[in-house]
C-alpha cells in the first residue's frame, strides 16, 4: 500500500508541474485581446481557464491526500521501529553444557 501511494504521489506531482506550466498567466489575457484567442476554440467559449483551474484544484487536493497518507505511513513505520515492542528480553538463564557448571555432573575428588 505504501508503494502504491508513493507512485500515485509522484505521478500527481509530475502532472501538477506540467499542468501549471501549460497555464497562461494573467498578463497573457492582454495578448489574447489582440488576436491570440485560440484557446477559446479548443476548450469552448469560456476558454481553458476554468477547465485547467478546476483540474489543477483536483490534482492539488489529491496531492495533499497522498502527502498526508505518506506522512501517516512514515509515522507508523518510525514508531514500530523504535518502540518497546521490538526490544525482546529473555528472562530464562542461559544453560551451558560444560560439566563444571552442570548440577547433575558428579564431582570428582583429586
Amino acid at each position: 500500500m505504501h508503494s502504491f501511494v508513493l507512485v500515485v504521489h509522484i505521478i500527481l506531482a509530475v502532472l501538477m508541474i506540467v499542468l501549471i506550466l501549460v497555464q497562461h498567466g494573467k498578463g497573457a489575457d492582454a495578448g489574447a485581446s489582440f488576436g491570440g484567442g485560440s484557446a477559446a476554440t479548443v476548450f469552448g467559449a469560456s476558454g481553458s481557464a476554468s477547465f485547467l483551474t478546476r483540474l489543477t484544484a483536483i490534482l492539488t487536493a489529491l496531492f495533499f491526500v497522498t502527502s498526508l497518507s505518506l506522512a501517516v505511513f512514515a509515522k507508523k513505520q518510525t514508531s514500530d521501529a523504535y518502540g518497546l515492542k521490538t526490544v525482546q528480553t529473555t528472562t530464562a538463564p542461559v544453560q551451558s553444557n560444560s560439566p563444571e557448571t552442570s548440577p547433575t555432573a558428579p564431582k570428582t575428588a583429586e
